[in-house]
Order: structure tokens, then C-alpha cells, then sequence
């Protein structure tokens, strides 16, 4: 597969029933790069996933970023499992089903203390290898509308929800309004409670690239072994 454009640190969930059903209802397999037929819920699926499919089924832990001057994708790699071997594991109670700002998505139960050190810690440790955003990059982010803590943070590491500001979440739609929204978290939470994780464990970090044509990939899996 040819360089990326970017590249993320994200979880995914590991193979198993969770990971392929929330794969199907996005219509992208990130693991596999397979486009999946979404299942027929009564629901608009791929009217109502456009923006979460291209990255595939993921919680965000470092934001997708291209590659600085002088880095590489092997020199990322090499970081991220040093990385990955002195981090520990993050167990959580589970997941549940939310409205984040208009979109579904699950997020999880319990202390999430320990979830946001993990984050900040990637972000950190990685940032040697994110380059500089540019103009465009930044007017993205409608630099105008975050609160003054968030464009510090997106001026110093290229995301304006990172540090304190980070809210781990597994998304599932786009944006809904009205009687779409309510419907759709009936009918989506009723899909995917049989199969959600209990307890929810971050054990491994996932490496990402998003190819040329925008979809994003796993590339390799990590395990958390401190």
C-alpha cells in the first residue's frame, strides 16, 4: 500500500461479533478494506453515516495528523510500539449509547480518568511526528468559534480537543435532528447492546493511514503491555 497521507492513533475493537457489527452498520471494514452492505434496520444507513464511514469503526485517541519533515512511517511505527510497551491497559464498565452535539455515539461508563492520561500521553509523546497544520487546516477547525483553551491546544498540537478538552467516543451517525435522532438511537441501541463490550477494554493502540481516496485503515495493532 502506498505512503499515507495521514495517520492516526485510534482503539478499534478486536475481531468479534462487536467489531463486525459495528463495522457492517458503517459499510467500511478498516481492518480488512472491504466495503460492507449496511443491514437493513429501517434506517437510512448510508444516508446517516457518510462522515464516520471513511474512518472506520474507532475512538480517537491521537487525531489524525500528515507527517513531519524528516519522519516516517516506519519511524512511527517503531514509536508507537516503544510507546505501547510502557502503557498499561484502560478497563472501563462498558459502553452506552449517547447524543454527542447531534450525532450518536457510544461512550464509555466509569471512571474515564484513567482513559484521558492514555490520550494526553500519546498526543504527547507522538507530536515529534505531526507536522505543522496549514492555513487551510487551521480555517477547518473554525479557529473563531473554540473556546480560548482549545485554540491554545489546537496551536500546540493540532486539535483543539485534546488534554482536558478530550472526550473519547466510538461514532455511529452523522449529525441527526428531530424524530431521525430519536428513532435512530431506538433502533441502534437496540442493535448493538447484545453485543457490547462488558467491561470495556482498551488493550492495544491502532495505527491508522488514510489512503488517497480518504478511507483510513488499520495498519497494525499494538498491545498495551506496561
Amino acid at each position: 500500500m502506498d505512503q499515507m497521507k495521514r495517520y492516526a492513533v485510534y482503539y478499534a475493537p478486536p475481531a468479534g461479533e462487536f467489531a463486525a457489527r459495528a463495522s457492517q452498520w458503517l459499510g467500511w471494514d478498516p481492518a480488512t478494506g472491504r466495503v460492507l452492505t449496511p443491514p437493513d434496520l429501517g434506517l437510512p444507513a448510508e444516508e446517516i453515516t457518510r462522515d464516520p464511514r471513511k474512518y472506520g469503526f474507532h475512538g480517537t485517541i491521537k487525531p489524525p495528523f500528515r507527517l513531519a519533515e524528516g519522519q516516517s512511517e516506519a519511524g512511527l511505527r517503531e514509536a508507537l510500539a516503544g510507546l505501547s510497551a510502557r502503557l498499561a491497559p484502560v478497563v472501563l464498565s462498558g459502553l452506552s449509547l449517547k447524543s454527542l452535539g447531534g450525532f450518536l455515539a457510544l461512550v464509555p461508563e466509569g471512571d474515564t480518568a484513567p482513559l484521558l492520561a492514555l490520550a494526553a500521553g500519546v498526543v504527547r509523546d507522538l507530536d515529534r511526528f505531526r507536522a505543522a497544520l496549514n492555513a487551510a487546516e487551521i480555517a477547518k477547525r473554525r479557529p473563531e468559534r473554540l473556546a480560548p483553551r482549545q485554540r491554545e491546544l489546537l496551536d500546540a498540537f493540532g486539535y483543539p480537543f485534546v488534554m482536558e478538552e478530550f472526550r473519547f467516543h466510538l461514532t455511529l451517525t452523522d449529525r441527526l435532528a428531530g424524530d431521525q435522532a430519536v428513532e435512530a438511537a431506538r433502533i441502534l441501541a437496540a442493535h448493538f447492546v447484545p453485543v457490547l463490550p462488558r467491561p470495556f477494554t482498551v488493550a492495544d493502540l491502532c495505527l491508522f493511514g488514510e489512503a488517497r481516496d480518504g478511507r483510513f485503515h488499520l495498519l497494525h495493532r499494538y498491545p498495551l503491555s506496561g
